[in-house]
């Protein structure tokens, strides 16, 4: 069976699912890109797929650039499978450079996972590979370009796998909500700022009125050592995201705001919305005023249904919640950048035509003494962090948005800073009591981290008090050291600490199906998040992936736990590839399994991983620059008889 757009066939079958209208209200580059699979369900049987990369001018909020679409469109068609699908999909390459394809949280052999020089050697100009593999999971998943920054010029699309046995949850109609960030500059050229300049894009950082406002508040001298010790660091407060509003346009589902991306419903029904975040260098805070979000799956995975009123999605998370509109008007599905430089938004409606309202931009946060692991016992309370405006300066009511310039309202940019709204609910933060355990201690050796075998543990559980940091084996590619790096998976997060609703934590997430494997971990590994942000290097264990290519070994079918220690002071989400994580949370024999966890600055956590596919696979920040600047390591999965050769 092949793939192949149709336009009248294409809107026959969304026009049966009630779509049409909706899909009408969508620019034409993104409205041809969700071929004929669509949202119809497929049935099982092999499926053969023909992609085509290209580079080509297209339209794209309220603009034109150049992009690299697959089959003509930026996002890429949504795929749609079903679980035991047999998989044939032909990518030809018509740009002149070599590119790729990775399906992201895909559990298949190591040569077909697309990672130019670790999987394969990528696909080089006008020629097609093939990729064959056998689907032996479900859930909402997504795929990108492993090559260069073809991934921020726009190679990214939903890829979708319906569930052998039928879903524990109910609804009506769904949607895939995928959100990016689109720059109109050459990437190469934002790369080549931050390199010179970090602070470039960050039109937020604290003024001589903060610091006067701050010495009013809190006295001259405390005001005073607070931005020399930041000086001395070489960092700033608002470090939140490298890249910002003021270059980049937040787009949900290919549109900016302006292009109103809409879903309908009729009141009463159950949608389920497959969020993804395909940002290559944003964090988003999503939210629908107005609606709780049920969270029934993280990550593809099945979870026990959970009510929140707002996610932190970490670029490359994915979360599929259910909504229930009772009321005729219309829902605004809005994605705050997480340092409030823009936003992008859509529209829930039962018509056409309908837009909901834009909350005001929030106060832009600050970090804490816990984002720099320094945090004392009286912050790990409640939040487990200080107040942003308890270190750092002045909350207050910052600048108008990026630069001043009221000119880019229309691609996200909110120029009002005001209390946010949304949907009254618990306090975000609380999580029930954890057990905690001690951890075996890890060993560092030369280059900061050595394989040992682990003592019989206890059951594994989230281990929230502070640990003090180890000998520093780091070298000169980290500008600092988390000193009392503790476990945050039960806080919200950098600027939610007061959120009055309920915002997802880890620690609310609880795999559906209980795991039958309970073997402890034969292995521990202990990685540290380390970086520079002054010079922008960022690394693991002191060292750019150019500097320790070497790859970490890892036995096939055998348990090992990582402790991952953010030594930085900036938010890393960090994938794997073909495997999951397990992410120990407290919740036993149902802790989450996850391709990508969000790890705070400041924090410590563990996770364990059994590969069941031999060969390397690799592991990284998904910040898109991050990676490309050094923090990536590969994984080389091997079976005893190898590793004795």
């Amino acid at each position: 069976m092949t793939y192949s757009f149709d336009r009248r066939k294409f809107l026959r079958a969304v026009s049966a699912l009630g779509l049409e209208t909706a899909l009408q209200s969508l620019a034409p580059a993104y409205a041809q890109g969700w071929n004929d699979a669509g949202l119809t369900r497929v049935r099982p049987g092999p499926k053969e797929v023909n992609l085509v990369i290209r580079e080509q001018w297209i339209p794209i909020a309220e603009g034109r650039g150049k992009a690299v679409t697959v089959n003509g469109t930026v996002p890429a068609p949504i795929l749609r499978f079903h679980e035991g699908d047999d998989l044939t999909i032909h990518v030809k390459n018509e740009m002149p450079v070599t590119a790729s394809i990775h399906w992201h949280g895909i559990l298949l052999p190591f040569d077909m996972d697309g990672v130019p020089g670790v999987s394969f050697p990528g696909i080089h100009a006008g020629d097609t590979f093939t990729y064959r593999y056998k689907l032996r999971q479900s859930g909402t998943y997504w795929y990108h370009s492993h090559s260069g920054f073809q991934e921020q010029s726009g190679l990214y699309g939903p890829f979708l796998i319906d569930p052998i046995k039928p879903e524990s949850y109910h609804y009506d109609r769904e949607y895939v909500v995928l959100f990016s960030d689109w720059t109109f500059e050459n990437p190469d050229r934002v790369i080549a700022k931050i390199k010179k300049l970090p602070s470039y894009y960050n039109f937020q950082q604290r003024t001589v009125p903060d610091f006067f406002r701050d010495a009013s508040r809190r006295g001259l001298g405390a005001a005073l050592a607070d931005r020399l010790m930041w000086g001395r660091m070489r960092m700033s407060p608002t470090d939140i995201l490298d890249i910002t509003g003021y270059t980049y346009t937040y787009l949900v589902n290919g549109l900016s705001p302006a292009g109103n991306w809409t879903g309908l419903f009729n009141n009463g029904e159950r949608i389920r919305l497959r969020f993804i975040n395909s940002g290559a260098m944003t964090i988003f805070d999503v939210r629908i005023p107005g609606l709780d979000m049920t969270v029934v799956q993280a990550d593809g995975i099945d979870v026990r249904p959970v009510t929140v009123h707002e996610l932190r999605m970490g670029a490359a998370e994915t979360y599929d919640v259910i909504v229930q509109p009772q009321e005729d008007k219309a829902y605004t599905i809005f994605a705050e950048a997480m340092d409030r430089s823009g936003y992008g938004a859509a529209t829930l409606a039962p018509r056409a035509g309908m837009r909901g309202p834009i909350p005001p931009r929030r106060e832009r946060p600050l970090r804490t003494m816990a984002d720099m692991g320094m945090a004392h016992a009286g912050s790990m309370g409640g939040h487990g962090s200080m107040k942003g405006h308890d270190m750092g300066g002045s909350n207050e009511k910052g600048p108008p948005g990026p630069g001043g310039a009221a000119g880019h309202e229309s691609h996200g940019q909110s120029t009002a800073a005001a209390p946010p709204s949304g949907t009254p609910g618990q306090h975000a933060g609380h999580a029930p009591d954890q057990k905690t355990m001690s951890m075996p201690g890890m060993q560092h050796g030369a280059q900061g981290m050595t394989m040992s075998t682990a003592p019989k543990p206890e059951m594994p559980g989230y281990k929230k008090e502070m640990v003090k940091h180890g000998p520093d084996h780091h070298g000169p590619g980290n500008a600092m050291v988390a000193e009392m790096p503790a476990g945050r998976l039960d806080e919200p997060g950098t600027g939610l600490e007061d959120a009055d609703w309920k915002v997802l934590v880890y620690t609310d997430l609880h795999k559906l199906e209980a795991d039958t494997d309970l073997r402890p971990p034969q292995h521990e590994i202990e990685l540290h998040l380390t970086g520079n942000m002054e010079r922008n290097m960022w690394s693991i264990n002191g060292k750019k992936f150019s500097e320790d290519p070497a790859p970490i070994p890892l036995r096939y079918g055998e348990k090992t736990r990582f402790t991952l220690v953010n030594d930085t002071m900036m938010d890393h989400p960090m994938h794997i590839h073909g495997m999951f994580m397990v992410l120990e949370n407290g919740s036993g024999a149902h802790n989450p399994y996850m391709h990508t966890i969000l790890v705070k600055a400041g924090e410590r956590l563990s996770f364990y991983v059994t590969p069941d596919e031999k060969g390397p696979f690799v592991f990284h920040c998904h910040l898109l620059f991050h990676m490309e600047l050094g923090m990536f390591r590969v994984f080389r999965v091997l079976t005893e008889a190898e590793e004795a050769k």
